[in-house]
């Protein structure tokens, strides 16, 4: 048995078996270096990049390039189901809602930044290794993927400060589309570009026609692909199967389109644009069942990217690239949004403030540029990721404040609030009613009657001679007294009131006030002291009609802008 099992081990490759060590490495190291940058308020994609960094080539070279090569393919997958999420955001709602507006801007701030880039990498990189065509494919690369912005990050700074507005929601829709526009103008690039250093020929006529083939065939591939998986959720409810089909719905298309050398990040993403778009309620499903996969996978995904990096790499003229890039980068993203802008005859705001907002660059950027190191290994590969992971790590730290300034001085924060974001930030204190018509104890029912008619409160404390609460007395209950004994002059207040069931102090949150309300099934809750002397009063009615009052208020404020 010993033999028969020293047999079996010494059969397995010690390769296989440190991938799947440093697998579970990977994954645990770098969801804690994820979560560590995280509470530093740096974004997690930084963390995971950072670990692999350090348990890769460029620090304890625990992963080294035989790993790296051996798992080439999960890359794929990776940036296979980076890019059919992405296509998931692209729903025709978006389209049909912003229209021709948000056409000038998105193609301005895309185009302009790639332009920018493209000219001052190729400028500076001709002073510093001449004019070689490795220098232009490499500007031509870093330009198209200078296009896109992270919406993740974005829309979680805008989340986070409950914006809403006409700066809002241009923001929303150009991050949405931003992405595909990238991955678009990074096919034309990387054919270019293969041509420019020798791949697939060096014909004018391959020039031309390998961008519409490599373009074509990907949207061709994906749309077939779609057609199919949106047949097949329709077929199927169980969630097993609905996940099992999507992922290998992606898996085949990354593949298949690799094999017919087309652009496999668009290929993914139009099947993401036909799913979501031909099957929109079974769509939804899918998409986040895959979401639910993919965290691990990203974080591999991720830390293998930090892992192939190296600091030797690292020299005066890739900083040079990396300031030239930055720079021009955000300039071309500011000059872009302005222009299109102003083109679009948009709202004042939006011309003002646009430009500060579209800084963040991460996954899409990122998945961008580990394809250009699949396609294109060796110098131009590596000087891309390197390029890249340095100025994300910027942007991730100085694009949200920039976007939260900007919905700021447009005066959209705070306008999105919910009922439950009112009540969650509201105290007692703040919508009680300060001074409420006591009933005293020995206060006779005419008196009581003539408080009633005084007033429009449906509930009326009952204190004593301190204004301690002694309980409740309603209109409900003064008309049981008549329906059951008729006027009495000899009943007091003391003996037609109920006891209080419950009670709030002024510092108490209006989450809990609700709760104490539907709990009890009361029409009204006594807001007293630390000595239970009557301090205000709260009506169910009313508390719901300062809510909607306050978001009606709100509503209005952000039309207004």
């Amino acid at each position: 048995m010993l033999e028969y099992l020293g047999h079996t081990i010494d059969r397995i490759s010690i390769t296989h078996l440190n991938v799947l060590l440093l697998l579970g490495l990977a994954l645990f190291g770098g969801t804690i270096g994820g979560r560590i940058f995280q509470k530093l308020y740096i974004p997690q994609v930084v963390g995971y990049i950072m670990i692999g960094l350090l348990i890769g080539q460029g620090g304890l070279s625990i992963i080294d390039n035989a790993i790296i090569e051996t798992l080439k393919p999960f890359n794929y997958f990776a940036l296979g189901l980076i890019g059919f999420m992405v296509g998931g955001e692209l729903k025709k709602e978006v389209f049909a809602k912003y229209g021709r507006h948000f056409l000038y801007i998105l193609l301005c701030e895309g185009i302009t930044p790639a332009l920018l880039v493209t000219l001052c990498i190729g400028a500076i990189g001709s002073l510093l290794f001449g004019a070689t065509p490795f220098v232009w494919a490499l500007a031509l690369l870093l330009g198209a993927i200078a296009s896109a912005t992270d919406p993740a990050t974005t829309s979680s700074v805008l989340k986070e400060y409950k914006t809403k507005g006409p700066l809002t929601t241009t923001i929303l829709g150009i991050v949405a589309l931003d992405d595909g526009l990238a991955l678009i103008l990074f096919s034309i690039a990387s054919s270019i570009a293969g041509v420019l250093i020798g791949y697939g020929g060096n014909s004018m006529i391959s020039t031309i026609i390998h961008p519409f083939y490599e373009i074509g065939g990907a949207i061709v591939i994906g749309i077939l692909s779609g057609f199919i998986l949106c047949k097949i959720l329709n077929r199927y409810a169980e969630k097993e199967r609905i996940l099992a089909f999507s992922i290998g719905t992606v898996l085949f298309v990354t593949g298949l389109s690799l094999a017919a050398n087309v652009s496999m990040l668009l290929a993914v993403m139009t099947l993401g644009i036909f799913v979501t778009n031909f099957a929109p309620r079974k769509s939804k499903e899918a998409f986040s069942l895959v979401e639910g996969f993919t965290p691990p996978i990203y974080i591999l995904f991720f830390v293998l990217v930090g892992a192939q990096l190296k600091f030797s790499h690292i020299t005066l003229k890739v900083l040079l690239l990396i300031l030239g890039y930055l720079v021009f980068g955000m300039s071309g993203k500011m000059l872009g949004a302005h222009i299109g802008a102003r083109l679009s005859q948009a709202h004042q705001v939006i011309k003002r403030y646009l430009p500060l907002s579209l800084f963040s660059q991460a996954g899409v950027a990122i998945g961008l540029s580990i394809l250009a190191a699949q396609h294109f290994p060796g110098e131009v590969g590596s000087t891309i990721i390197i390029i890249i992971t340095a100025t994300t790590f910027v942007t991730q730290i100085i694009g949200p404040p920039f976007t939260k300034l900007a919905v700021s001085k447009a005066g959209e924060v705070g306008l999105n609030i919910t009922e439950e974001d009112l009540i969650a930030k509201t105290l007692a204190k703040d919508i009680m009613d300060k001074n409420p018509p006591l009933i005293y104890k020995n206060m006779h029912l005419t008196k009581i009657l003539e408080i009633f008619s005084e007033s429009t409160n449906l509930c009326y404390p009952v204190v004593d001679n301190d204004k301690k609460l002694l309980g409740i007395i309603s209109v409900d209950n003064i008309r049981n007294i008549f329906i059951e004994t008729g006027l009495d002059d000899l009943l007091l207040a003391v003996d037609v009131m109920e006891p209080s069931l419950a009670s709030a102090k002024p510092q108490s949150p209006v989450s809990s006030i609700k709760e104490l309300l539907g709990r009890y099934n009361l029409e009204c809750l006594p807001v007293v002291t630390e000595e239970d002397k009557i301090a205000g009063f709260i009506e169910r009615r009313m508390l719901d009609r300062l809510i909607s009052t306050k978001i009606m208020e709100l509503q209005k404020q952000s039309e207004a802008i």
